[in-house]
């Protein structure tokens, strides 16, 4: 039996089944979106993201116009995540700082998207979507004496924007080291009387 495994036109992409594909090819496109923007950064070319999902760049365009887009979907996991999280009435702040950390270093892209594209209004609600999270959590925090009054929730996501510089430009081994190290050196600053 010869031909392709795939079923499609010998390139690994699936064949063409038309509008009641949408739902599908977009759900393998933000995964594998998630995938390579983890592995090759936010500038990895949306051709792999394509590749990646089996589908033509054609249908990446159709659901995602463009790369911002594509992102947003890609770690909107990670913000229902965190708000989850975050809700549990046990759930503490440095518990979700460590998620987030825990999230860039798996893809460092994520912070970096929220803290360095402030920019793009698209992602203004998703960055808001975060400091939410961060001010419902501070005073409990404050009030436990493990933060200073001083501090504030844009401090914490400057903060989380700085750990996730460093892990970007760290080798995915030293990640977690770099991350904990940066951590205990910003926790200095936010601690009470800083």
């Amino acid at each position: 039996m010869t031909g392709d495994p795939v079923g499609g036109d010998g390139q690994g992409r699936r064949p063409n089944r038309g509008p009641s594909a949408a739902a599908g090819n977009r759900a393998a496109l933000v995964a594998a979106a998630r995938e390579v923007f983890a592995s090759a950064g936010y500038d990895a070319p949306l051709s792999a993201v394509a590749r990646r999902a089996g589908v033509g760049q054609g249908s990446l365009y159709r659901h995602f116009p463009d790369r911002m887009s594509l992102a947003l979907a890609a770690f909107e996991e990670n913000v229902s995540l965190l708000e989850g999280f975050a809700a549990r009435p046990d759930s503490t702040l440095d518990e979700c700082l460590e998620l987030l950390t825990d999230q860039a270093i798996t893809s460092a892209v994520f912070t970096d998207m929220l803290t360095g594209r402030a920019d793009d209004p698209r992602v203004a609600p998703v960055a808001a979507r975060v400091a939410a999270v961060l001010a419902g959590k501070l005073p409990a925090a404050q009030a436990a004496g493990r933060y200073g009054g001083h501090v504030r929730p844009a401090d914490l996501l400057m903060s989380m924007g700085m750990v996730s510089g460093l892990i970007a430009k760290t080798p995915r081994a030293g990640r977690r080291e770099t991350a904990q190290r940066a951590w205990a050196l910003l926790r200095r600053a936010l601690a009470p009387g800083a």
